[in-house]
């Protein structure tokens, strides 16, 4: 309930872990940072996987599973990937009760076994382009954890492309970091930046490395996707070729992108408040909440009768409704936890409506009577439900965007950029010329980070806020997950 929740201003991190066990999406493993993700998180994670699975689908491709195991060898062959993932491995030395010939890695993520494979599929240009996803865990040993945000094992999405051209790789790398531009802002109602990353925040291995990067409640960013153009670098690692239209032999460009249940921990912060979780109304497991009221058990039948009705009503449209016809709660208390776990809509119904054969609506992007509909008659409770739903989904995007552009700030000193960081927190523009040495020392003075060269950048030329240096290119600094 709301009075087990943290209020955001006194502790966001606390606020933010209440939300999750008070809404039962998720609770912590035997094992050190992992977590249980339960019925009503995964849930939200099915409503990302849907939404992302059908743009895949709807732009070319398939999807496929390669193994949880993965030979070390396969690791070690690209130099840059090894080293960019040495830390993080989780590897199996023992299996059957025998040491292995060859250490296992548990698939921290799938370049490097799907280049294998691919180097046995691609034979011709006619084999390409491969388009293919694999919906997945995977596992990298982090050391500080969160739920949903970062930990030891979490599910994920990876496509993973291989193309002729570099050309035609690049384009599937910006394609589908529309594609998640597009979930993002449009399912979830979390506007992004589009941007490239710097070369000491790219995947390692990649040649470029690009992300939407979203705004959270209290100010600070949050890497919500990932998709990067490899080059031919895994192709050579892998001896991914083919023979061209010249029969010549050619390595492929290929690309590999993702998005994880962060996505999850993304919709609770962008849009909760502290009464709990607020839902955009696309993803929301549960759209419409149907709550009878009575004082009397001569007044229950007739609002059940008509409860049950509208709740039938609702389901019949297609909508995800549930009525709450608990007899040990009070409705107040039903309020509370429906409010807590982010049900975008809420139908009252009590003796008086039975009479007028109408209901109440109350939405939960706007709290108390300014959010409340009186009297909305039940013959028309479809549509205006529905209507009331899109009014939701775009009112909790308004929303988000307004925040992150009154919590976006320029800055054209080091002096003022420490000063607005710590003073007022969100994203920080600057014109930027530094260098990844650069970075790591604002990183280490500031904790903040350099999130992404925004692909919208209108500012044209200006001095860089480090080094004073003219340049065109535009950064966003910010403290992150």
């Amino acid at each position: 309930m709301a009075d087990k929740i943290t209020p955001r201003a006194e502790d966001y991190s606390a606020w933010y872990l209440d939300v999750i066990r008070e809404a039962q999406l998720a609770e912590n493993s035997p094992v050190r940072g992992c977590m249980v993700i339960r019925p009503y998180g995964y849930r939200l994670w099915e409503a990302v996987r849907d939404g992302l699975d059908r743009r895949f689908k709807a732009t070319g491709h398939e999807n496929a599973y390669f193994p949880l195991f993965i030979p070390m060898s396969f690791i070690q062959k690209e130099a840059e990937h090894v080293e960019g993932f040495a830390p993080e491995l989780a590897v199996v030395t023992i299996g059957g009760g025998k040491e292995l010939e060859e250490p296992l890695v548990v698939r921290p993520t799938s370049e490097t076994i799907i280049g294998h494979t691919y180097s046995r599929w691609i034979q011709s240009y006619r084999d390409l382009p491969v388009l293919i996803n694999q919906w997945a865990n995977v596992v990298r040993w982090e050391i500080r954890t969160r739920p949903f945000l970062r930990t030891m094992e979490f599910l994920w999405q990876e496509g993973h492309t291989a193309h002729a051209t570099a050309e035609e790789a690049v384009e599937e790398t910006l394609r589908m970091l529309d594609v998640y531009a597009d979930f993002a802002i449009n399912d979830a109602a979390i506007p992004v930046i589009k941007g490239l990353k710097s070369e000491r925040e790219k995947f390692a291995g990649a040649v470029n490395s690009y992300a939407i990067e979203a705004m959270m409640g209290n100010g600070w960013a949050l890497q919500a996707g990932t998709s990067h153009y490899l080059g031919a670098n895994f192709a050579k690692a892998f001896d991914i070729k083919f023979l061209d239209p010249n029969n010549e032999m050619q390595y492929c460009h290929t690309t590999s992108w993702g998005v994880s249940t962060r996505m999850v921990g993304a919709v609770i912060m962008a849009h909760g408040d502290d009464q709990g979780l607020r839902l955009p109304p696309v993803m929301a497991p549960i759209q419409v909440v149907v709550v009878p009221i009575w004082r009397t058990e001569d007044e229950r039948p007739g609002v059940l009768e008509l409860a049950n009705r509208v709740t039938a009503t609702l389901a019949g449209a297609g909508l995800r409704v549930k009525l709450d016809d608990r007899a040990d709660q009070t409705p107040g208390f039903k309020f509370n936890d429906w409010e807590m776990r982010g049900v975008p809509a809420r139908v009252e119904i009590g003796p008086r409506d039975v009479k007028q054969n109408a209901v109440v609506l109350a939405r939960r992007d706007r709290v108390g009577k300014e959010g409340k509909l009186f009297g909305v008659p039940v013959d028309g409770v479809v549509e205006r439900v529905q209507e009331l739903l899109r009014e939701i989904q775009a009112n909790l995007l308004a929303q988000a965007t307004a925040y992150r552009d009154a919590n976006t700030h320029r800055v054209s000193s080091y002096d003022e950029f420490k000063r607005v960081l710590d003073e007022q927190g969100g994203f920080l523009r600057v014109h930027w010329a530094g260098t990844s040495e650069d970075e790591a020392r604002i990183q280490e003075e500031t904790k903040a980070t350099l999130r992404c060269l925004p692909l919208d950048a209108p500012e044209g030329e200006g001095a860089c806020f480090l080094t004073g240096q003219k340049t065109s290119r535009i950064a966003i600094f910010a403290r992150a997950y």
